[in-house]
């Protein structure tokens, strides 16, 4: 078991969350808001989206990010931010026999430079690194990470002086994660983010969580989560499995059944769980030193 668990809240996400919960937040302001909500309720890390504020959407504007950076610096300095880099990846095919008629209004696709923009002007101590391909829901939509494009991702990532937090939705994923850090292109204490229950990736469960640790290599830093309803009993497995722990908005909207939860509550819910469970909850001093930031 791990006695010093490190919390991540994943703030928002750019999923289709806006109207399933009343208070996503969705513009700078309320992003950052709520990620001092979630840093004052134990978290030490803050994994940020941005959206768009008069639609809800997910967007890659970099001063959106600067925005939200700058609000959440204006009253915690020490707090740990970790930006997503996930966007720019989205692919949806054409419907049926017309596969390449690609409908344009929901693909974003972009190069390592413009999808990392962001990460080079802000410099955030993290970013993420999502580190394969993966069919995504039941729809048509793909999100597309060439092995190309990840490694040219990795040095540019590393050139900026930023960790990766590298992704992993499937066993693949964590495969090419690893020869990333083989090639040298992942510097100091490669950090891993096993994410459960994404259709359709690793399904969400005991099994899966232990076996893709098995696969880990040692002298790494790994977190772990569940989506929806999974949250929480994932958050216990990966502190029984040595790791950290994710919760957030991003993720899950509900504390409990038919109880909408606020970031602040979930980081709540999982630091009360830790402590339960025999350990402490990582300072982002502590976090830093756990992460070689």
């Amino acid at each position: 078991m791990n006695p010093k668990v490190i919390i991540t809240c994943a703030v928002t996400g750019a999923g289709d969350t806006v109207g399933k919960h009343p208070a996503i937040p969705v513009t700078p302001e309320q992003i950052a808001n709520s990620a001092l909500e979630a840093a004052s309720a134990g978290a030490a890390i803050v994994h940020c989206h941005v959206r768009e504020p008069e639609t809800g959407k997910g967007v890659r504007n970099v001063d959106y990010y600067r925005e939200v950076m700058e609000r959440i610096r204006a009253k915690n300095t020490d707090v740990i931010i970790n930006l997503t880099a996930g966007m720019g990846g989205d692919l949806m095919i054409g419907d049926g026999e017309t596969p390449r008629n690609f409908d344009e209004s929901n693909t974003d696709l972009v190069g390592p430079v413009e999808r990392l923009l962001h990460v080079a002007e802000l410099r955030p101590e993290i970013c993420t690194l999502d580190c394969g391909s993966l069919n995504f829901g039941d729809s048509n939509s793909i999100v597309v990470q060439t092995p190309v494009q990840l490694r040219e991702q990795a040095r540019l990532i590393q050139s900026y002086g930023v960790k990766p937090e590298m992704e992993i939705f499937d066993s693949g994923n964590l495969w090419f994660a690893k020869q990333l850090v083989t090639e040298g292109l992942v510097s100091g204490i490669p950090m891993f983010q096993l994410c459960l229950g994404i259709p359709w990736g690793a399904p969400v469960n005991t099994q899966t969580m232990a076996y893709m640790v098995s696969q880990l290599p040692v002298d790494c830093v790994w977190a772990g989560f569940g989506i929806g309803r999974w949250q929480m009993p994932m958050a216990a497995q990966a502190m029984i499995l040595g790791g950290h722990v994710r919760v957030g908005l991003e993720d899950n909207l509900y504390l409990d059944k038919g109880v909408y939860a606020s970031n602040g509550s979930l980081t709540e819910r999982a630091t009360e769980i830790i402590r339960l469970l025999g350990a402490q909850v990582a300072t982002p001093l502590e976090a830093r030193s756990i992460l070689g930031l």
